[in-house]
């Protein structure tokens, strides 16, 4: 089989057998060895311009002569001349290959070439008949083998297992999803440039924690050899960021990866990024007013809007958002009114003809709890700020002065999907050492999603922990929002994958 003049015209390669199409690329390779041209030599180009540059100022460029560099996405040789396309980080152009421009022995070179090909080439802008803009080649260079084919004529990979498992190829395949990355970063930044000008400092806390605390996870356990101790993936960094409120900063906050030993589905991933920030002598309010000018300013600098839409349904991030208690939330979207405690049992029946499951002798608290989340976060388009939460479910937060039974907490979402979750910091270091202990009963009794004593975050309570309001925001979420995606595989450039076999 000869595919040196394979078009994107023609029968794709990917019909024929992927093996032979490798042995005939290495004999092509071998070939160029040979023959003292091996492309894997190549150390620089000078590459100069991008495609996208060229065609969005082509009056500044026609006429010019353009170094560009990438790769080689389709060719159509037609005996002295020949085109081609290509794809570089910005876009594509196409390019004109004619033989006496070339001379015959790198003309011959590149009718050798295959789609996936990087390749180096200067030449002269000009507009063809057509009124394409393109590129006539006057200087060509291999820069490097591409010995496996591209999917269906490099034009999609539609296989969601195969485009996660080889981003790669999923990246020159699919276009549009190295826009998501673009705008990813574009969030990241745009996040890092509101809290800086909020006057917060960017810090770093351990990822490698002698005690998985700081929030309601099942962590991922190592082994540390030379202390010979079990250490735990931080699954959240809040009570280290807690430890440098206490030690005099008054806004910090970190951004980086958590990594949580729980199921996966298109909110879920073990690993994850996500914002945490706490600024001291405020509370979960000024927490919802960061939030709401946080998530404008990021939507303005990312997609240049603050009304979008996702998965087809319109949304208005501009503030001021919709603001209810849980207890008010679960009567409005249930009819079950907890706010008389003494009903608890006759709730709980009529929860269960929902549908709703509950653990064995559930306090009010957790029941309430339970309601909203099978019930009621189905219904929460958003954006909203659901307060309030009870203290069962909410060991970090500081109670409310008028209901002892709940806490200065919030979590916001968006289309249904929870966003973000804050809390008056809880700052009575007898109060949190008897949370501790409850969380220590619970994980006793057989929930491995409990919190451990941390005894050394006690301490640093005991020396002195001001107001303070603190905030999480899952920044993937925040990626999948502002870019219509709907899983969050979309917007992880490699995420977890069952190993092939298992």
């Amino acid at each position: 089989m000869d595919e040196s003049v394979l078009n994107v015209s023609a029968a794709p390669e990917e019909e024929a057998d992927i093996n032979e199409i490798l042995k005939i690329r290495k004999e092509k390779l071998a070939e160029l060895i040979a023959a003292g041209k091996n492309p894997y030599e190549i150390v620089k180009f000078d590459k100069e311009n991008s495609s996208a540059d060229i065609i969005d100022n082509y009056p500044d460029y026609e006429g010019k002569t353009v170094s560009l560099a990438g790769r080689l996405v389709s060719k159509r040789v037609m005996g002295k001349a020949s085109f081609g396309h290509l794809l570089d980080g910005q876009g594509q152009i196409q390019l004109y290959f004619k033989k006496d421009v070339l001379g015959d022995d790198v003309y011959e070179d590149f009718k050798k070439y295959d789609i996936g090909d990087i390749i180096g080439v200067k030449g002269e802008v000009f507009t063809t008949h057509k009124g394409e803009i393109s590129v006539k080649v006057t200087e060509l260079s291999l820069l490097s083998k591409s010995l496996l084919p591209l999917p269906e004529k490099w034009h999609g990979l539609t296989n969601t297992d195969l485009r996660y498992r080889q981003r790669y190829v999923d990246l020159i395949a699919n276009p549009e999803v190295k826009k998501t990355f673009v705008v990813r970063s574009r969030i990241i930044s745009a996040i890092r440039e509101f809290l800086d000008g909020e006057g917060f400092i960017e810090v770093e806390t351990p990822i490698l924690n002698t005690i998985a605390g700081g929030a309601s996870a099942r962590p991922f356990i190592t082994h540390h050899n030379t202390l010979d101790i079990d250490m735990y993936m931080r699954i959240a960094p809040e009570l280290y960021l807690k430890r440098l409120i206490v030690g005099g900063f008054e806004k910090v906050y970190e951004m980086g990866r958590l990594f949580r030993n729980e199921g996966m589905d298109p909110k879920h991933n073990p690993e994850f990024t996500t914002v945490e920030l706490y600024q001291a002598y405020t509370d979960y309010h000024g927490m919802m007013d960061i939030t709401e000018r946080l998530f404008e300013f990021v939507a303005l600098k990312a997609v240049g809007t603050t009304e979008i839409t996702y998965q087809g349904q319109a949304v208005s991030l501009k503030a001021p958002w919709e603001r209810i208690t849980m207890t008010d939330a679960v009567k409005k979207y249930t009819g079950l009114d907890f706010s008389d405690e003494s009903r608890l049992p006759e709730l709980i029946k009529e929860a269960e003809k929902a549908g709703v499951g509950f653990e064995k002798d559930v306090s009010w608290g957790k029941a309430l709890y339970t309601v909203f989340d099978q019930l009621v976060e189905q219904h929460l388009t958003g954006p909203v700020f659901v307060t309030d939460y009870p203290v069962e479910v909410s060991p970090l937060a500081k109670r409310k002065a008028s209901d002892k039974r709940l806490t200065e907490r919030f979590e916001f979402f968006i289309n249904c999907r929870e966003m973000g979750n804050a809390f008056s910091e809880l700052n009575d270091p007898i109060d949190q050492r008897e949370r501790f202990m409850q969380q220590v009963k619970e994980r006793e009794k057989g929930d491995d999603e409990a919190q451990m004593m941390d005894e050394d975050f006690v301490t640093a309570l005991e020396y002195g922990l001001p107001p303070t309001g603190g905030l999480g925001i899952g920044v993937d979420r925040l990626v999948m929002l502002l870019t219509d995606s709907f899983s969050i595989r979309d917007v992880l450039l490699f995420p977890t994958m069952k190993p092939k076999g298992k």
